[in-house]
């Protein structure tokens, strides 16, 4: 019986620690690409900055923003 138990608290025990939590978390890495209107030019920040949740949430959610002839916006991966 003891062993039984043993072994039921064992596997629970290793499923949880290979649950990954990166995978519940949600994170990216975002950067600001800037396209120029009339040339097409696109000019990208060279920082990456790692967003996770609510964070992410928000960063996806901003529209991108043109002033003048250059639309500015975040690009995640």
């Amino acid at each position: 019986m003891k062993r039984k138990i043993l072994f039921t608290l064992l596997f629970a025990l290793i499923t949880w620690a290979v649950t990954s939590c990166e995978d519940l978390i949600r994170c990216k890495k975002c950067r600001l690409v800037s396209t120029d209107l009339l040339t097409g030019e696109v000019t990208y920040d060279p920082n990456e900055t790692e967003y996770c949740g609510a964070a992410l949430a928000a960063i996806q959610a901003t529209p991108p923003k043109t002033m003048g002839n250059v639309t500015t916006e975040y690009v995640c991966r």
